[in-house]
């Protein structure tokens, strides 16, 4: 009496098999060098569409945040998946998951409006979800001086909703 037995061929299945990759693939059995790394990604110069709410002081004309905005902004890694983020001269810091999940934690920044510069409270989340889009959802909060010279600041407080592209 003979018996064989035959070894099945196990299949093989590409793709990223890095668990810290935004692309990882659970089920696969071969690395095939596609992982794509939202640290890695999410640096270089991003093309911004902003959608920010008015600033209303309650003293005529509301203040567009958009105006105040660059066309672009240059994101950098700064090691540990901490970035940075240059918006026209001001460093917005922030971290990044292994998923793409950007978190800005609350911190002080300097805005132009209108020839003046200004301490603004910013702080937000988004999300780099392919190598060429994302978006972030910020909060810039803080006080205006009016009238110079008289300390009476007004509090403002307004969102933007930020695409990205590259």
């Amino acid at each position: 009496m003979v018996i064989t037995s035959c070894k099945k061929d196990e299949q093989i299945i590409e793709g990223c098999t890095d668990s810290s990759a935004m692309n990882y693939l659970s089920n696969a059995t071969s690395n095939n060098g596609s992982c794509i790394y939202a640290y890695d990604i999410a640096q270089g110069t991003w093309s911004i569409s902003p959608d920010c709410d008015e600033i209303d002081l309650g003293l005529g004309d509301p203040i567009s945040l958009n105006e105040q905005m660059p066309e672009s902004v240059d994101v950098v890694g700064n090691g540990n998946s901490s970035l940075s983020i240059d918006m026209n001269g001001s460093q917005v810091s922030g971290d990044i998951d292994n998923e793409g999940n950007i978190v800005v934690n609350e911190q002080t920044i300097s805005i132009d409006f209108s020839g003046f510069p200004i301490p603004v409270q910013v702080s937000g989340t988004g999300k780099i979800e392919s190598e060429n889009s994302g978006y972030m959802d910020l909060t810039y909060s803080g006080e205006i001086d009016i009238i110079p010279n008289i300390p009476i600041p007004i509090p403002f407080s307004t969102t933007c909703h930020i695409l990205l592209s590259k």
